[in-house]
């Protein structure tokens, strides 16, 4: 790993403020200085800033079913409750981040971790990373509508596709199940918005290959080996 990658993870300050430290002579590897902040830390390497032992900040990857009434922020300035609070045993003093923000009022999957890299990865339209939701309506939806939504819908910031649209089985028709990549902010209510509908409730009950399956309202787990092996293969 580069070394400015190195800190940046380690959680001594971002990859920019890094070079910085660097370039100023901060950061020594085996006790000698090093200017270049691409330089290739090795496993056997001792890294030192401000001569204080520099070691990667362990990577923690939390899945929580999200109740309603939480935002997805580390802070809010009008003092309302955050996912963070859900997940306090987790954190351990590390800094966790969402991947792919719920509003306040949207339930079901959310993940946390403090690996800025997926994070990043994950949230780029690019990777192509597919979710799930269920949603129910203040009305049944109409065929046409649900015709309208299949063929794609042209809002104010462009023309959005779903991969697929359904009435959940054995349910009123105000119960629909949505299938999309689109990582657009608030996509889902804007596209029943858009046609007339109130979305009384929203949970979203799969990203990314991963399930809420068995996980209460409100708990939360960590991640398999496996599932973030998954994970990082979108990148």
């Amino acid at each position: 790993m580069i070394l400015n990658k190195f800190l940046a993870q380690a959680g001594i300050c971002s990859r920019r403020k890094a070079v910085e430290l660097i370039k100023s002579g901060k950061v020594t590897v085996n006790h000698f200085p090093i200017l270049e902040p691409g330089y290739m830390v090795r496993e056997t390497d001792v890294v030192r800033y401000n001569k204080r032992v520099v070691k990667p900040e362990e990577k923690i990857y939390i899945l929580l079913n999200k109740p309603t009434g939480y935002i997805s922020t580390v802070s809010d300035e009008h003092d309302r409750n955050t996912v963070f609070e859900l997940i306090e045993k987790a954190q351990r003093g590390h800094r966790l981040y969402p991947i792919g923000r719920l509003d306040r009022d949207t339930t079901g999957l959310l993940i946390l971790t403090n690996d800025g890299d997926l994070a990043q990865q994950l949230a780029h339209p690019r990777y192509n990373v597919q979710k799930v939701y269920q949603v129910m309506l203040d009305q049944a939806l109409r065929n046409e509508d649900m015709q309208k939504i299949s063929a794609g819908l042209k809002l104010e910031d462009g023309k959005i596709t779903v991969d697929h649209i359904v009435y959940i089985p054995k349910k009123p028709h105000t119960h629909i199940r949505v299938t999309l990549h689109s990582g657009k902010n608030r996509i889902v209510r804007r596209i029943f918005e858009h046609l007339g509908y109130q979305v009384i409730a929203l949970d979203r009950i799969k990203y990314a290959g991963l399930t809420i399956r068995n996980l209460p309202r409100g708990g939360w787990r960590k991640l398999t080996e496996q599932e973030i092996i998954k994970l990082k293969q979108y990148s």
